[in-house]
C-alpha cells in the first residue's frame, strides 16, 4: 500500500535521510530497523514491512511530526504475525 504525504518542496538531503533512519531505529516508540529510507527527486520513500497497519501509521506519524517539511511516500507492507489457521498440505 502506498501512501503519500507531501508538505515541502524539493528532495531532502542525505542528512534528513540519515536522521529518519536514526529515528526509526532509536526511538523507543518505533524501534524499527527493517524500514529502508530512499531519497528520490520528489522526496523520501520508506520501504519495508511491519506487523500491523497501526504500526505503519505510527511510523508515518512520527516521521511527519519530526520532519514536517519533508515529502514522504510509504511503501510499507503489513505482514501476517499470527499463526496460520489451516494446516499446510505439502505434495
Amino acid at each position: 500500500m502506498s501512501q503519500h504525504r507531501e508538505t515541502g518542496i524539493g528532495p531532502p538531503d542525505e542528512y534528513v535521510e540519515a536522521e529518519i533512519h536514526r529515528l526509526l531505529a532509536e526511538d523507543p516508540s518505533v524501534a524499527e530497523q527493517g524500514i529502508t529510507v530512499v531519497r528520490r527527486e520528489t522526496g523520501l520513500v520508506l520501504y519495508g514491512e511491519v506487523e500491523s497497519a497501526h504500526r505503519r501509521e505510527e511510523i508515518l506519524r512520527r516521521v511527519a511530526e519530526r520532519f514536517p517539511g519533508v515529502p514522504v511516500t510509504a511503501e510499507i507492507g503489513v505482514i501476517r504475525t499470527e499463526a496460520p489457521t489451516q494446516i499446510e498440505q505439502l505434495p
